[in-house]
């Protein structure tokens, strides 16, 4: 018998929704976006963003259990992204998941979203790429969206290592900033992605923050870089900029990946979030961690790297004896701080 969860996404400004069996089959999975609401502000207003999420979420749900051919009665769990993002939009949807599992008398699961984009590369359409069987552990797992660039060690179901991160600006942060600065549309990572696709060749190599020693990252360097070129001289095209840009970012991205794979002999490696979805960045981690270190790279469709409420739905299950069901008491987080889901790596040398 499957163990259905109704799972809520609403840390920024998609409000998602889901029926997920089993971790890893999507009933139904809603998504209502909300960049046409967000566009002439070049960036997500905060506080529209929680507004639009109190005006589509009773929509949302409905048409998601629509979807999904089950009434309340069918779910076991309701799951809810805890944290982080914005703090209104949280909101919205950690109250209306406790809201619901209480009428229904079902258990709440809290879930963290970082963990949540990891375990989109345990859903259907991303094991059915390799045979429907689910990512070999231990991995090393990326994840890089617009809140967000992370390096993580995952050697089981709830043990999970944080090896690195972003010092300063998350990678889609500034995919977004640097679109502004060429005068493309938000959200920034698809134009730019396919204005570089088009230009026939970069425009000079841009610098990258190394960090030796580490597993980090940092890309406000890179993006004053490309601020100073926008500056000296006007462009004629953007797309020579957005190739080397994107470049910059990609091996910043991958460089990182294949050294901490390397290091750890793991057997995977995962990548998530927004900025998965580059076509540029997907073919890297493949040729470099793929084709030259032979260690298996799992990427979710492009669907599943953005926010979703699926991927809750499945590290709900995963993670449904570790979380706990006992109650409503937990409270959401707008930042990580004390609320990581990873350990940090051991000191090194």
């Amino acid at each position: 018998m499957s163990f259905q969860v109704l799972a809520l996404e609403t840390s920024c400004d998609e409000n998602a929704a889901a029926v997920v069996a089993d971790g890893r089959t999507i009933r139904a999975s809603v998504v209502a976006s909300q960049i046409e609401v967000h566009r002439r502000y070049g960036g997500v207003v905060p506080e529209l963003a929680g507004r639009e999420h109190l005006r589509s979420l009773a929509a949302v749900l409905q048409e998601t259990l629509h979807d999904a051919g089950c009434s309340w009665t069918a779910l076991d769990a309701i799951a809810v992204t805890q944290g982080p993002g914005l703090g209104g939009s949280l909101l919205v949807g950690v109250n209306a998941a406790k809201a619901i599992a209480w009428a229904r008398g079902l258990p709440c699961l809290p879930v963290h979203h970082i963990e949540g984009h990891i375990y989109a590369n345990w859903l259907d359409p991303a094991r059915a790429q390799h045979g429907g069987a689910p990512p070999p552990l231990p991995a090393v797992c990326l994840v890089v969206s617009g809140g967000h660039s992370e390096l993580l060690l995952m050697e089981s179901h709830g043990r999970l290592t944080r090896l690195g991160g972003t010092l300063d600006d998350a990678a889609g942060e500034a995919f977004d900033k640097v679109a502004r600065l060429l005068g493309l549309p938000f959200p920034g990572g698809p134009p730019i992605e396919r204005t570089a696709a088009a230009a026939r060749h970069a425009a000079g190599r841009l610098p990258r923050a190394r960090l030796p020693g580490t597993f980090d990252f940092s890309f406000s360097g890179l993006k004053t870089a490309v601020l100073h070129r926008v500056r000296e001289q006007p462009l004629q095209s953007p797309g020579p900029l957005a190739r080397a840009f994107q470049e910059a970012v990609v091996d910043a991205l991958v460089t990182k990946t294949a050294a901490a794979a390397a290091a750890y002999d793991v057997r995977t490696v995962l990548a998530a979030g927004g900025v998965a979805a580059n076509g540029a960045l997907r073919n890297a981690l493949r040729e470099r961690c793929g084709e030259r270190l032979g260690i298996e790279v799992r990427l979710p469709p492009p669907a599943l790297c953005t926010d979703n409420a699926a991927m809750i739905g499945a590290a709900a299950f995963y993670r449904r004896d570790a979380l706990g069901a006992d109650g409503l008491r937990f409270d959401l987080f707008s930042t990580s701080g004390t609320h990581s889901i990873a350990q940090p790596a051991p000191p090194t040398g």
